[in-house]
């Protein structure tokens, strides 16, 4: 009888599965989603663009007509191109896939995104982490000097970082890019609450492509994202693509809601104003440090020693509100939760329960 432990990797055995909490019966602010529900005449739009499409077809391989939306909807540079993907971390397989020769490396600044860490695992690519500063600001002369030694073919950089939620400056990001031996993509998963954009200069950087998703503009269950870059980037990523990745509905939906995005644009202006709100209520909890953030979520540490956070998180679900618990994983995170902002209501049952959990 063969069994998976012998011939499954390693490594792969080694690791753990992305994880992902059952939110049932929950109030849900844990993966960073958008708390707005669709209006009920676009919603309603939406139903009928889906009844008219044809499933029992496979899609255009192309999808020419959502990747010319999202260059002008996004403002992608002219003579730039769009490759689409099933959410960013498609793409980040598709973009690893493409730089995985032998001996090849991969860089990011840690803690940051897990699946960069994970697809350069899966293409057997060393990952080279250079860790950022204990208040989670990067240190641009080591990682310029990390750079400088492992000679990287690939370089991520999350603008604004997941799960810190601080965007590192500009001006340290232009010399990264400037230093890098290889190519730089800049993580904008987070750019609609960021007030920053790598995108404009997309034709001044040779070496840089800058990857984003819409799951933070209400349309998580989707599942797309896309890289943007010159051609010759694109066109390299590209032939990484599973064939019909992009599947019927995910297009059909994300063209209608891409020509009403000003209706997403003001759902993430509310969830902006959300977060100013619960970032000032933070600041005035015993026991919780707060981080600065440019993204739709803050991250907090709660103090004390080992386990406080995990006991923290623990009161909250228990009080009916999920959030994320990064204790156990990278050693800055121990007691760190991150808090996706929500409704109204739904910040407010987050502050009343951490207020709660932290004077237990």
């Amino acid at each position: 009888m063969t069994e998976a432990k012998n011939v499954i990797r390693p490594e792969i055995q080694a690791m753990h599965a992305y994880p992902v909490s059952d939110a049932t019966g929950l109030i849900k602010l844990d993966v960073m989603e958008s708390p707005w529900p669709l209006p009920d005449w676009l919603a309603k739009e939406v139903g009928e663009v889906v009844s008219k499409v044809a499933i029992n077809r496979y899609p255009v391989p192309s999808a020419e007509r959502l990747r010319a939306l999202i260059r002008g909807v996004m403002q992608v540079p002219a003579g730039c191109d769009v490759l689409l993907g099933n959410g960013s971390d498609e793409c980040i397989q598709y973009i690893t896939a493409a730089v995985a020769r032998e001996g090849a490396v991969v860089m990011a600044p840690t803690p940051s995104f897990a699946m960069f860490q994970m697809h350069a695992l899966f293409y057997r690519v060393r990952f080279a982490g250079v860790t950022l500063r204990n208040d989670f600001s990067l240190d641009a002369e080591a990682f310029l000097a990390a750079m400088d030694k492992e000679k990287p073919a690939l370089v991520w950089i999350a603008f604004p970082n997941n799960p810190t939620g601080n965007a590192f400056p500009i001006a340290d990001i232009e010399r990264i890019i400037r230093a890098a031996p290889g190519l730089v993509v800049i993580d904008e998963a987070y750019q609609p609450f960021a007030g920053a954009t790598f995108m404009p200069r997309l034709t001044e950087f040779e070496n840089m492509v800058v990857m984003r998703t819409v799951s933070k503009i209400s349309m998580a269950g989707l599942r797309l994202g896309y890289v943007c870059g010159r051609p010759e980037w694109i066109g390299a990523f590209n032939k990484t693509r599973s064939p019909f990745n992009i599947n019927v509905l995910t297009e059909a939906v994300a063209i209608k809601l891409l020509e009403n995005k000003a209706v997403l644009d003001q759902q993430a202006v509310r969830v902006l104003n959300e977060r100013g709100r619960v970032q000032s209520e933070l600041a005035e909890l015993g026991g919780l440090t707060a981080y600065p953030s440019a993204a739709n979520f803050v991250l907090g540490r709660v103090a004390g020693g080992k386990d406080a956070g995990t006991r923290v998180f623990e009161r909250m679900k228990a009080s009916g509100v999920l959030v994320k618990d990064f204790s156990g994983g990278h050693p800055l995170l121990e007691n760190c939760l991150r808090l996706t902002i929500g409704t109204p209501a739904e910040n407010r049952a987050m502050i009343d329960a951490l207020r709660a959990a932290l004077s237990a």
